[in-house]
């Protein structure tokens, strides 16, 4: 692969006139500032629909995309909206997502795109568009089951499909038909709200590919309980009889956590996944190409071994190792899909067997020079990176450079300041200048490292409070002229400049 140099920022924390960040004009207007400032990766986090505390790793469906990051502006532009509509919005411009003023604003907007919709159709062919899109079950196969678990969730107070009616948690045909007779608007309402999401996606990745840029797309290993991939198809998860999980996923003690971390999704069931040669994720991996150029697999290990906890514990200190479905998978995968673009998220607790799995499907891993500091000699240190790996000053599950910096030790400073010739006084750019010159083959830089922000522009911590996280967003002056410059001028310095870009 071409050496490559690409930021970290997730729609939600894009800048904008509305809440939260969306994949609206503001999306495109970042794109341009990237290309500009040499960059060729534009790294996003899942974009499934998220439910509380709207964490993109708890998506309520592994297929379908979230409908909060549908732009306005671009609703108005296809006449389903007017620019009165827009008026009255909860106020953007800060420096966090406002999550609980968007969500019930933006559900009224959208449904009010759909009255008009459906009322008065709209121009340029949407009707047929549309229509198209609900009728190619070989590229929306999950459609129909996505559609009617959010119209019927929606319908039975929001609560979770494992607290209704036990019929209907079990899709028993005759409760699911008659539990469904009058929700059809609805049902089709939650199909029109992906509609218009893959519609706008697929136009701001097409602008992304003319500017020379390549987006590098998000997989959280697991999915949620309360998802519709567990309610449409609990066979392939390891459930009991009354399909609740015995053990659910997380990970032991770690560099995060004391207690390890509990996610608390369910788990496969991995045997079960096999015997059909493992078609929904290969149904799962196909789709998710559809909506980037490369992807990465978060908490990659777990192929090769993950971390089951009882169901009952309120940590993850009590989990043991199971067998995961290793290289098996893969091969599968290529050999319905050919090549896979794939990084693998293989941090925490790497064992050999991890590091088997990798090299023998040959896919890239990451190196955090964050994690590169607490001892001599690390792994994470540039000179030890390999050349087929992607390499970041930090993650999303990261502090900022700046906020880890402040955090370490006199004897971790001095580490720092002989390793990268920094007194710190700019380590992000120290930071970014190492990665840049690593011989990994990809290096990426979260946003707020290029802007050289604080621990108060971290994106998550984890086993912290949800509502605590994922709120960040960029102000509207934070796509500067001199930030692309110094990016786009290191880039050409360490072969990594976007050659697409004129600009």
């Amino acid at each position: 692969m071409p050496r490559r140099a690409g930021i970290l920022l997730h729609p939600t924390s894009l800048p904008g006139r509305f809440a939260v960040g969306d994949v609206g004009p503001g999306a495109e207007r970042f794109l341009e500032w990237a290309a500009a400032a040499g960059q060729t990766l534009w790294q996003v986090l899942p974009l499934g629909p998220t439910g509380g505390g709207h964490s993109p790793y708890t998506a309520a469906s592994a297929f379908a995309g979230n409908p909060l990051l549908v732009s306005p502006e671009r609703l108005a532009e296809d006449g389903l909206l007017e620019e009165a509509d827009l008026a009255g919005a909860p106020p953007g411009g800060g420096d966090a997502a406002d999550f609980d003023a968007a969500v019930p604003w933006k559900d009224g907007l959208l449904r009010r795109a759909f009255d008009r919709f459906t009322r008065h159709g709209a121009g340029g062919g949407l009707a047929a568009e549309f229509e198209t899109f609900e009728d190619a079950p070989e590229q929306n196969g999950w459609l129909a089951d996505w559609a009617l678990y959010a119209a019927l969730k929606r319908d039975l107070g929001d609560r979770s499909w494992v607290d209704w009616e036990t019929d209907l948690a079990r899709r028993d045909p005759d409760a699911v038909r008659l539990a469904a007779i009058g929700l059809e608007g609805e049902t089709r309402y939650q199909a029109f709200l992906q509609f218009l999401f893959f519609r706008q996606w697929g136009r701001l990745r097409r602008r992304a590919s003319e500017l020379g840029i390549a987006i590098l797309g998000d997989m959280p290993i697991y999915v949620a309980m309360d998802s519709a991939d567990v309610w449409s198809h609990p066979e392939l998860f390891a459930l009991d009889e009354d399909r609740r999980p015995v053990e659910v996923s997380g990970v032991p003690p770690d560099y995060f956590s004391a207690t390890g971390q509990l996610w608390g999704n369910p788990l496969y069931d991995w045997p079960r996944m096999e015997r059909d040669g493992f078609a929904w994720w290969i149904d799962r991996i196909r789709a998710t190409l559809r909506t980037c150029d490369m992807l990465r697999i978060d908490h990659f290990r777990a192929f090769a071994a993950y971390w089951a906890v009882p169901a009952r514990d309120e940590t993850a200190l009590n989990g043991r190792w199971r067998t995961g479905p290793g290289r098996r998978l893969f091969e599968a995968a290529r050999r319905a899909l050919g090549r896979l673009p794939i990084v693998a998220e293989d941090l925490g607790m790497i064992t050999q067997d991890v590091k088997d799995l990798l090299a023998s499907i040959e896919v890239p891993g990451m190196k955090v020079l964050q994690f590169a500091f607490y001892g001599d000699d690390s792994e994470y240190l540039p000179h030890n990176h390999p050349v087929r790996s992607a390499v970041y000053t930090g993650t999303h599950d990261n502090d900022t450079a700046r906020g880890w910096y402040g955090g370490l030790t006199d004897e971790e400073r001095r580490r720092v300041w002989d390793y990268l010739g920094s007194d710190g006084s700019e380590v992000e750019w120290a930071l970014i200048r190492a990665a840049y010159g690593s011989v990994a083959e990809t290096a990426i830089v979260p946003m707020q490292d290029a802007l050289g922000l604080g621990s108060e522009a971290r994106m998550n911590t984890p086993a912290a409070p949800a509502n605590a996280n994922w709120r960040w967003r960029a102000r509207d002056d934070a796509f500067r002229g001199d930030v692309a410059e110094r990016l786009r001028r290191m880039a050409a310095l360490a072969g990594r400049l976007n050659l697409s870009s004129r600009a």
